[in-house]
Parts: C-alpha cells; structure tokens; sequence
C-alpha cells in the first residue's frame, strides 16, 4: 500500500488519460541501482505558473528508512525565486504506466503547501519493488518503466515575515594584526586597518586616535567594523565573539577587550569609546607605544547568522 511521509489519506485510481504536464521514460532502469543511482531528480518543468521537478528513488528513500519499495516525490525546483515568506498550495498526481493495459496508476493525496523549508511532498511507498518488477504487472517492460505528473496550483500567498537562526558548529576565529607607526604624528580623526576576513565576511579595526564620544581627548577608541555592508541583506544578523588587543611590546602585558554583538545593515560597528586611557597608553613602562608604534590585534569569530525566510 503506497503511502505519504505522515500517513494521509491518498487516493488511489487508474486512468487511460496521460498526464497532462510531465512525464519521465526511464530506459534499463535495473542500471540506476547498478550505478549506485539512489535519487533521480528529472528536469524542470512548468504547471501552474511555477517550475516543478519530480524526485524519484528507485530502491527507495534511505533517508526516510524505506525498504522494499519506490519512492516519489514533487519537487518544487526553485523555491528560492518565491521570494521570502512565499508559498505555493497545490494538489497534484503522480502517475505510474501499466504497458500491459495501456492505462495509469495514479496517486494522489491531499493539499499541500511547498515553500522555501519544505520544497518536497510525494510517496514514501509508492508501489513496492516486487509489484514494480513483475513484469506481468506492466508497471517495468523490458527494463523500461514511465512516470508522470499533473500539478494544479490552488493559491499562494505571503505569510507574515519570518527569519531563521543558523549557529555555526565548530567555528573558527581569525586574527589579524595591525602595525600603526608614527603614532605621535597621526593627525585625522579616525584611521581603518586593511581589511581581513573572518566567517566569510570582510572586516576591518577602526581606531579613533584622540578618542570618539564620551572618549574624546582621553581615551584611544577602538571598534570592529563590518567591512562589506553591501553584501548584508535586510534581515541579516551576524552573532560575533571578538577579542581587541594591544601588544605591551616590553613584557607582554598586552591589554585586551573581549565581547560578543550582533552585527547588521544597521549595527555595522562595536567597540569601545574607552578603551584605554591616553596617559596609561603613552607611559612608556605600559609597552604599548614603542618607539612611536602600536601593535593592535582582532581575533573575530563568527558563531551565527541570523536572515530572512
């Protein structure tokens, strides 16, 4: 008995009608298993105003733990251009021919919604092996079998707006060091280090000389500045762990901030307006200014991020 992931009711009919919208010849179909070919996705193809594949596993979908049977499915074949918060309801039917009588296994279960998180519904057990390869069934001829599909699209809709988090397992951080020389001559306002990426984003140090805000003539300010801003969509978030140090060249007492922030379109930048007071960076037993140069270090890793469905 054929059924769905969750067990629905399906329909079960046979028609002398093909279907309408697609349909798959599969030729020494024995060859799939022996090419270790667990999944076949077919070309796309339009019903309803929307692309379509199906998704067939031959010795069934492992994934899903099925034996002794074939499994298909429907496949939208490019959800990523509904768009976020779109999605599309439909019914559809999943045809298999019977060469013998020149007529159609078909199934069909309920309403189904497709969107960008689920892309796929169909048949866990659409007809077991054994039924499918005895050839006094019909269903596989001379090695030969034929799928098909008819999809009819009822309604879409937007939902309301929706975001998904994805933490990153293992992640790594990068350090990047930032030689500043002639410290004593530094005349404008602020100054940006090269950039360097972490997390597959650009980054870059930012350090306001005279010190910024709250800071200003008497602390150095420090931030960490997302450096590609063009390339963060609205509703993206980054969750950052970062560390700022500055090298005590001397005995290696170096000074350092350390905090996680979430970096956006409209946060691009965290730090510290004091991060170190002028009088202790400028005392030359700190070792934090030798020989008019500082050594500044950013170690930034990227834990999470956070964008739109």
């Amino acid at each position: 008995m054929a059924s769905l992931g969750d067990h629905d009711e399906i329909i079960k009919s046979v028609s002398d009608a093909p279907p309408t919208h697609y349909m798959v010849k599969i030729e020494s179909f024995s060859l799939l298993t022996k090419h270790a070919i667990e999944r076949y996705e077919t070309e796309s193809f339009e019903a309803g105003g929307y692309k379509w594949k199906l998704v067939l596993y031959p010795n069934g979908n492992k994934s899903k733990n099925i034996k002794d049977h074939v499994s298909v499915y429907l496949a939208l074949a490019d959800s990523t251009s509904l768009g976020p918060g779109w999605e599309v309801t439909a019914v559809f039917r999943l045809y298999l021919l019977d060469q013998n009588k020149d007529s159609y296994l078909i199934l069909q279960g309920k309403e189904r919604r497709f969107h960008t998180v689920k892309r796929e519904w169909g048949f866990d057990k659409f007809i077991p092996t054994a039924t499918f390869f005895n050839a006094s069934n019909g269903y596989l001829m001379e090695d030969t079998c034929m799928f098909g599909a008819d999809v009819f699209v009822s309604k879409e809709r937007r939902s309301g707006r929706g975001e998904c988090l994805s933490m990153i397992k293992d992640a790594t951080s990068s350090k990047h060091v930032w030689k500043i020389e002639n410290f004593s001559k530094l005349d404008k306002e602020s100054y940006d280090s090269n950039t360097f990426f972490a997390g597959d984003r650009k980054w870059k140090l930012r350090l306001y000389p005279s010190g910024t805000k709250q800071g200003t003539g008497t602390n150095l300010s420090i931030y960490l500045i997302l450096a590609d801003p063009e390339t963060v969509s609205d509703g993206t978030k980054i969750f950052t762990e970062f560390t700022v140090r500055i090298f005590d060249q001397l005995q290696g007492r170096h000074i350092a901030g350390k905090v996680t922030k979430w970096f956006s379109r409209s946060s691009l930048e965290n730090g510290w307006v004091k991060y170190v007071s002028m009088v202790y960076f400028k005392q030359p037993s700190s070792g934090l200014l030798l020989k008019d140069v500082c050594l500044v270090e950013a170690d930034v890793c990227v834990h999470g991020i956070t964008s739109a469905l």
